[in-house]
């Protein structure tokens, strides 16, 4: 079972308020933040999913009690008490490097410091299987994000989350991938490029998250669920096997985290 909420709900107000020793940025404070409207307290510790409908299902999984954090935009939010009794925020990011960097800049502006991206990708690799989890070492910058943020050709995970991922789940593959912009390639010119940089698969957001989280000083790490196998031909993964994956790197990213 997990543990008691660590927020405060009273009969006369819908928002929740922290108890004593939670780490938590009240929804009282000063607002900084343009398009996350939040509604509930904010955790320092924030797990980033990219489908605001895996946010849902993260935080019925991982979250006792929890409270919709923000819903403008469509990027669902949700705050709660994790497994270890203290406070976890679940942010859907929206796809794409653009709206990623939007939303951590306006999370780490409201108090979050330590936010993992939990999120899915093509295997560029032939060895990664469907459903596999992958940790994230490093991105490849190859989407305009990162790139107007001064990327260079690469940027790193925080170590320390990087650590605590590897820790949570040990038998767990780590490596590099790449980050573009295009969900839809163009041609095997670039997935072949990335292949032999070393990528090991190709997703949408990591680098834009890394490089703005190097900026603003807060640490940010990327665990992914490998959901399309790219080759020949693109093989998809089942929706039931889709959840599963989401669920499943869900859990570790809360887990490191911890």
């Amino acid at each position: 079972m997990l543990a008691r909420s660590p927020f405060i709900c009273t009969a006369r107000t819908d928002r929740c308020q922290p108890s004593p020793g939670a780490l938590i940025r009240g929804v009282s404070d000063e607002p900084r933040a343009i398009h996350i409207h939040p509604t509930a307290p904010l955790a320092e510790r924030v797990l980033l999913p990219g489908d605001p409908g895996r946010a849902l299902a993260l935080a019925g999984e991982l979250l006792d009690r929890p409270l919709m954090f923000n819903h403008n935009r469509g990027l669902w939010g949700y705050t709660g008490g994790a497994a270890d009794g203290k406070p976890l925020t679940i942010q859907s990011t929206g796809m794409g490097g653009p709206s990623a960097a939007i939303v951590l800049e306006e999370l780490i502006s409201l108090g979050a410091r330590r936010m993992i991206r939990v999120g899915t990708a093509g295997a560029l690799d032939g060895s990664l299987g469907l459903g596999e989890l992958l940790i994230v070492e490093q991105a490849l910058a190859a989407d305009g994000t990162s790139r107007a943020l001064e990327v260079g050709d690469r940027i790193a995970a925080d170590p320390q989350l990087l650590a605590a991922l590897g820790a949570a789940a040990p038998g767990v593959r780590s490596g590099m991938i790449a980050s573009s912009d295009l969900f839809y390639e163009l041609g095997e010119s670039r997935l072949d490029a990335w292949r032999t940089a070393g990528a090991l698969a190709v997703e949408m957001e990591a680098a834009a998250l890394f490089a703005v989280g190097q900026r603003r000083g807060a640490a940010v790490a990327c665990v992914l669920a490998i959901t399309d196998l790219i080759g020949e031909e693109r093989e998809r993964i089942t929706p039931a096997g889709l959840a599963q994956a989401g669920l499943a790197v869900g859990r570790l990213g809360a887990s490191a985290l911890a």
